[in-house]
């Protein structure tokens, strides 16, 4: 089965939970295990709150796009943002990196540990693009065509 959604909503930080809810519903579609969905939450909260956090600084009048398509071997995810960019994505995902001295700075550590593929496309001043890919497992091994 392929199915495609897409969400357009300000940088309100209670729409975190709206992308969550949004995707958890499209991966319950496949074949995907209630611990598979939980990881697919976190790393889609943490991308959609990088986007409200650091994309638009806090600022709550900014679009944020999530984009999720399932297909037989699993969901690909988008997440975007048209806000100030990141300067040096690979220091962005060190561990413990962060420009808000309040957070963690573990957002891309979550998203790479739980999901089978992250890429981070960035340019300053015009916003960030995260695609995520996870795979379905099928008696603990990737889906034969998604290796």
């Amino acid at each position: 089965m392929t199915n495609t959604m897409q969400l357009r909503f300000l940088s309100v930080p209670e729409n975190v939970g709206l992308a969550r809810v949004s995707i958890a519903a499209l991966a319950g579609q496949a074949s995907f295990s209630l611990n598979d969905i939980d990881e697919i939450k976190v790393a889609v909260s943490e991308a959609v709150s990088n986007a409200i956090i650091h994309g638009y600084r806090g600022q709550n009048d900014g679009w944020v796009e999530v984009a999720g398509t399932l297909d037989p071997h699993g969901i690909t995810i988008v997440v975007e943002d048209f806000g100030v960019g990141i300067r040096d994505i690979e220091q962005a995902r060190q561990p413990s990196y962060s420009t808000d001295p309040e957070r963690m700075g573990l957002g891309f550590v979550f998203m790479e540990s739980f999901m089978h593929g992250l890429n981070v496309q960035s340019t300053v001043g015009k916003g960030t693009r995260v695609e995520m890919q996870r795979f379905v497992t099928i008696q603990g091994e990737l889906s034969r065509d998604a290796q």
